[in-house]
């Protein structure tokens, strides 16, 4: 629950409504119990002040639609009003489970149709919310986020796009390159990452955990996630390795020069627990292989943490993996889609994100600062220590 007593301190930016696409609904939902839940406990002597008219509601989310006509065209309509309000529209644009009809025939909607919806959206406000902010956990091409030759650079001209729109704040989580934020330096963007939620359910499951550096192992599947795994080792107190991919450059499949080997970079793992961290499971591919790699390199147990559990091919390739025991956990978040039978492995985990984005919508409608949110290091301390102690019950 966020510090109330902060809040209570500060006034609201304007009454306070969410917005969400049907790919983000399951999610905004929760996060709007959460948001009910927190405001619930507010003193009665502040609802009585006009700043404060339309704090404390049963229900935040507004009324909203994407319908579209035959031709598989679209458009955006509002329900209710939502003129003064402090707007967060959520969208995840990864689900690719929703579908519309176009001349008879049904697509299932691609990231480009989620972020044309978005775009109705705002289009529908007609400038009339106080202020715009958007929730998109996973970022519009943020893979496609610098340019190679001849290239589109396609993130950068979305976050520009959506700024001419009118959007205030933009909210992701563990953006490919954080660094695409330089499209739109006077627009707020944030960027937040999972570190505390990731142990945090770890923990909730493994109760014989030795966290040191003699008994754990962060490992990078790669140079791109070195940065999360160096913070997270060093909060857990705890060594760091890391995998170079070397490709094959001479060809292109899928878009991309295929891996040819995994070099490890690192001390000896030898009957160590270890901890892979990525951003991302797309197919999983090079994942497996990196951890079939630790468990051949001695490794007592592989725990995989990624933000994002995309799945594209399916869980085959991980439950064939998970049976010839390369690895022992994937913990995930529900910030996107998942497929709906992976809850039922035993090798999976959900992060749960809800009560974390709740907590943010809750802080920046009052505008204020995001300093812990941004650095979870004590709270995962004092998991750590109730962890130690032996207090499962506290986590």
């Amino acid at each position: 629950m966020p510090n109330l007593s902060v809040l209570e301190n500060a006034l609201p930016v304007a009454p306070l409504k969410i917005m969400t696409t049907d790919s983000c609904r399951e999610f905004a939902n929760k996060v709007n119990d959460y948001l009910v839940e927190y405001r619930s406990h507010v003193h009665n002597d502040l609802l009585e002040n006009p700043a404060f008219e339309g704090y404390c509601e049963k229900n935040y989310i507004a009324d909203c639609s994407v319908p579209r006509f035959g031709s598989g065209e679209g458009k955006g309509q509002l329900n209710e009003s939502i003129r003064g309000k402090d707007l967060f529209i959520m969208v995840d644009i990864t689900n690719h489970n929703l579908t519309y009809t176009m001349n008879g025939f049904e697509n299932h909607m691609s990231p480009d149709d989620h972020y044309a919806d978005l775009k109705r959206l705002i289009a529908a406000c007609n400038g009339k919310a106080h202020r715009i902010n958007v929730i998109m956990p996973f970022l519009y091409e943020g893979r496609q986020h610098k340019r190679s030759t001849r290239e589109s650079l396609d993130c950068a001209y979305a976050l520009e796009e959506l700024a001419h729109m009118g959007v205030s704040n933009f909210i992701t989580f563990d953006a490919h390159d954080p660094r695409v934020q330089n499209a739109t330096p006077l627009q707020g963007f944030d960027n937040f990452t999972p570190p505390y939620q990731f142990i945090r359910s770890l923990l909730r499951y493994e109760k014989d955990l030795i966290i040191d550096k003699d008994h754990m192992t962060v490992i990078s599947p790669d140079e791109g996630a070195l940065d999360r795994a160096v913070y997270f080792s060093s909060v857990l107190g705890v060594d760091t390795g890391m995998f170079y991919k070397r490709r094959d450059y001479s060809r292109v499949v899928n878009g991309k020069n295929p891996i040819v080997a995994h070099e490890f970079l690192g001390d000896n793992i030898k009957d160590r627990d270890v901890i892979i961290i990525d951003d991302m499971i797309a197919s999983g591919g090079s994942m497996i292989d990196t951890a079939k790699q630790l468990k051949g390199m001695g490794a007592k147990r592989v725990f995989i943490c990624c933000t994002f559990g995309l799945f594209t091919e399916g869980l085959k390739a991980f439950d064939s993996a998970f049976e010839k025991g390369f690895f022992d956990r994937v913990v995930v978040t529900n910030l996107t889609a998942l497929p709906e039978d992976v809850r039922s492995r035993d090798y999976f985990v959900e992060a749960d994100m809800t009560k974390f984005t709740a907590s943010i919508i809750d802080f920046l409608n009052h505008d204020l600062s995001l300093e812990n949110a941004l650095d979870p290091t004590t709270k995962i301390q004092e998991l750590l220590a109730k962890y130690t102690a032996g207090d499962y019950a506290g986590i």
